[in-house]
């Protein structure tokens, strides 16, 4: 025999609950990580630009200085270097120093023989890229070292392309990189302390920046449960309003709520008292009597006084559903206002018939509208009901519907005792009646109609009967339309073609 348990498994993590303080600082330092590197790529480029500017000079210089001891005599080089001078250019005690002089045809005039002689850049040719007494740069590589060289041409204006002289310096790039790595230095350095710092900072600003969340959540958690006001918004800043706006709508939306359970709590024990204490007392006078027909009279109104509380208990229920907000949580469909209320006049015929009340019918075509099925038969029941308990016997009540491209009309009239311009407007509260105590009725029929038909966009009314006895209800509902589809496409292009305009003359 198995044991199966529950295991509990950690929640996945787009659905684990993340910190804002978190979010915003992972989004300001996210970026900071990655410009970083770049920052010191750059760094490090600009540094080597700065670093190879005083020594290229120097190195043109250099090749300057060789060039004046350079004479052309006849379009033959003479070279005339002292020795203080090559002594010079070997003096650098960091970096090693190389030159050459080349003659017509590459032929080596003086320096270090093995230096390698410079190639036009781009692999252009000498004819093309080079110009007599400008000083070039190039990068070479020599013994296993990097060398930054500096050289140029010498040639007289009949010479021949091949028959210019060439000097090339070279020297080795330490002191650069020293230089390079001096100035990398000097701005990275730094950033190992403002980084943190910032960091340091950045945090200290969030969490400023996030206290007014703190001391709304204080103010939030020191509320008494029932305490449902709104929300003060004046120390709110600016980027919270539309949050505790929010939440005080929801705040005064859960208060219309309770209010609407308290009430209806509170009205249901007020109107259920009475029917009950009547069933109390029928109860008793039936446990004394000993009179079988006095007996079966009791049991009657017993069995009345059960009827009035359930639709009392009907009735409420209805209400609440309606005011809490349920019925507009349900899906409304297009439906034939016409079959609807045929249906429910049906249903009240036999009533209508005991009563000695004609009652009737009246619509020439279908009527379409979008609403609740269930809702809107309550309506018709209620309005129906209405009419019939406030028409005496031998009266009449009709249900008419009236339609058009835009409006559904649906009047219930009847010629019965009538209503003042003045109670028109109170019949809609809950438990108002507008007749003496003898009228049965708890007063909420009206009030479920009016509930019903706001959940439908629209008002009810009760007006007198403007034919001089009884009075009129009323409720305009909205036409339904289908929507229109959109056109096929065509079958082929020469259906295309038939359909679209000529071109042309």
């Amino acid at each position: 025999m198995s044991d199966h348990r529950e295991s509990s498994s950690p929640a996945p993590a787009s659905e684990t609950e993340r910190s804002l303080f978190g979010e915003i600082l992972d989004w300001m330092l996210a970026p900071l990580l990655f410009v970083w590197p770049l920052s010191i790529a750059f760094t490090h480029y600009f540094a080597n630009n700065v670093a190879n500017y005083p020594y290229d000079q120097a190195l043109r210089e250099h090749v300057t200085a060789i060039a004046r001891q350079v004479k052309l005599v006849n379009g033959k080089p003479l070279l005339s270097l002292p020795a203080s001078a090559r002594a010079m250019l070997r003096a650098d005690e960091t970096d090693s120093v190389y030159f050459h002089v080349l003659g017509a045809g590459g032929k080596f005039l003086a320096g270090d023989k093995d230096l390698p002689a410079s190639v036009p850049a781009s692999g252009m040719s000498l004819t093309d890229a080079i110009v007599p007494g400008e000083v070039y740069m190039r990068d070479a590589e020599f013994k296993g070292q990097d060398l930054r060289m500096a050289y140029t041409y010498l040639a007289e204006p009949a010479m021949a392309r091949a028959q210019w002289v060439l000097i090339e310096v070279g020297e080795t790039t330490e002191k650069r990189s020293q230089l390079a790595n001096k100035i990398v230095a000097s701005v990275i350095l730094p950033q190992f302390i403002i980084i943190p710092l910032a960091v340091m900072l950045v945090w200290f600003g969030l969490s400023r920046g996030l206290r007014p969340l703190t001391r709304l959540r204080q103010t939030i958690e020191a509320r008494e449960p029932d305490d449902l006001s709104p929300i003060a918004t004046r120390r709110v800043p600016e980027e919270l309003e539309p949050l505790v706006e929010a939440f005080n709508e929801m705040l005064d939306r859960v208060q219309r709520s309770v209010s609407a359970q308290q009430r209806f709590v509170a009205d249901a024990a007020h109107q259920m008292r009475t029917p009950l204490t009547g069933l109390k007392t029928q109860a008793q006078f039936a446990m004394r009597e000993t009179d079988p027909e006095a007996l079966r009279h009791a049991l009657r109104q017993i069995a009345t006084g059960v009827d009035r509380a359930g639709r009392l208990i009907n009735q409420l229920l209805t209400l609440a559903r309606t005011e809490g907000g349920e019925a507009a949580q349900q899906k409304h469909e297009p439906l034939d206002l016409v079959d609807l209320i045929r249906d429910v006049v049906t249903e009240w015929v036999p009533v209508a018939i005991e009563k000695n009340i004609d009652l009737g019918f009246e619509s020439d075509k279908s009527a379409m509208i979008s609403g609740n099925p269930f809702l809107l038969q309550e309506l018709a029941k209620n309005l129906v009901d209405n009419a019939l308990r406030y028409t005496p016997a031998g009266g009449h009540v009709t249900c008419r519907i009236v339609a058009n491209q835009a409006t559904v009309l649906l009047e219930v009239e009847d010629d019965g005792v009538g209503i003042s311009e003045e109670q028109a407007e109170l019949v809609f509260e809950r438990f108002y009646r507008a007749d003496d105590a003898t009228t049965e009725g708890s007063g909420l029929g009206l009030a479920i109609v009016q509930e019903i038909a706001m959940q439908h966009d629209s008002r009810a009314s009760l007006r007198p009967n403007p034919r001089g006895r009884g009075a009129v209800a009323r409720i305009a509902f909205a036409t339904w339309h289908p929507p229109v589809p959109p056109p096929p496409p065509p079958d082929d292009f020469s259906e295309l073609y038939r359909q679209s305009p000529p071109i042309g003359p």
